[in-house]
């Protein structure tokens, strides 16, 4: 039976140089699956633990830090950048030193999923360790995106200059503070809407949680990383591997027919399930059973099988 307590599970991870940490829930009965769980772009280990704990009924799952996110040291600090071919170069060390002649099954929340698949098609020797690969919410190419092309220009010129020096250090110590994040759910149209998916007992914790994640995040390695997959194109090599791919009832951020169609270019075999959530992800405080809607009763037959 899978603990209460996130910390029985968390462990210091060393990696080429950078210290974060590493989540292992062990499986419950011999025989079950080895589940990578690679959380996404706003990120932190404690924000998936509710996903972890459905995710635990069906194998072993390990969640490891990514470099300049979840409080993890960034590729600045071995003097590397943060592009998607990078952190594909990292999670391939972590998979070969993690698995070794194990198979395993992937699971990539958005960001995680984009740098899954550029790992799978630059070690194609890895791919033939997976037996699944699942993206949540996860995406292809930047025409996936809702926004029109000229903003979405705009937008990934803005991130990139805002990950120049001095610029994330200024932005860190003036702008990600709890006065300045509360007033943003208080007076922005996307922040009202969390607020009325968490109810207004619970604001408080939101806002303490949203705080935490800007303030352990690298915020330079936010902007480069935004500026990466505004531009992104994962449509370059197929890779020989079933996908299911969960998308949110309700995302702001991807149009999922276009998904999809990007999706098949790439992967063998995709299969899409749906997850009710009032956002592109459901509330960064989420508990297991509102965390639930993430693994859809098609998923949960798949995972089964061991």
């Amino acid at each position: 039976m899978v603990s209460n307590d996130i910390q029985d599970y968390i462990q210091p991870l060393h990696m080429n140089g950078m210290r974060g940490r590493v989540l292992r829930v062990p499986a419950a009965k011999t025989g079950q699956r080895e589940i990578l769980l690679l959380y996404g772009h706003h990120a932190l280990i404690e924000r998936w633990w509710g996903l972890v704990q459905n995710l635990a009924a069906f194998g072993t799952v390990t969640l490891p830090d990514l470099p300049g996110l979840g409080g993890m040291d960034s590729f600045y600090s071995i003097h590397r950048k943060p592009t998607l071919d990078t952190y594909a170069d990292y999670l391939a060390a972590f998979v070969k030193m993690q698995y070794r002649n194990r198979r395993l099954t992937i699971i990539g929340i958005s960001f995680g999923f984009i740098i899954a698949t550029r790992m799978l098609q630059r070690y194609p020797e890895l791919a033939k360790k997976v037996d699944l690969v699942v993206s949540i919410v996860g995406f292809m190419h930047y025409d996936d995106f809702l926004f029109p092309p000229e903003r979405r220009l705009f937008l990934a010129r803005t991130a990139r200059a805002l990950s120049i020096p001095p610029i994330p250090f200024l932005f860190r110590y003036i702008s990600l503070n709890h006065f300045v994040i509360k007033n943003i759910y208080t007076r922005t149209a996307s922040g009202k809407k969390r607020f009325r998916e968490v109810g207004e007992d619970r604001f408080d914790e939101l806002v303490r949680f949203e705080t935490r994640l800007w303030q352990e995040n690298d915020v330079r390695t936010h902007w480069r990383t935004t500026s990466e997959f505004l531009r992104l194109d994962n449509c370059i090599k197929e890779i020989d591997l079933p996908l299911f791919h969960v998308t949110s009832s309700d995302d702001q951020y991807f149009d999922p027919a276009v998904v999809e169609q990007h999706m098949k270019v790439v992967y063998d075999d995709v299969t899409v399930g749906l997850m009710k959530s009032v956002s592109h992800t459901p509330s960064i405080v989420g508990t297991k059973e509102e965390l639930s809607v993430m693994v859809p009763t098609a998923l949960k037959k798949i995972l089964k099988r061991s």
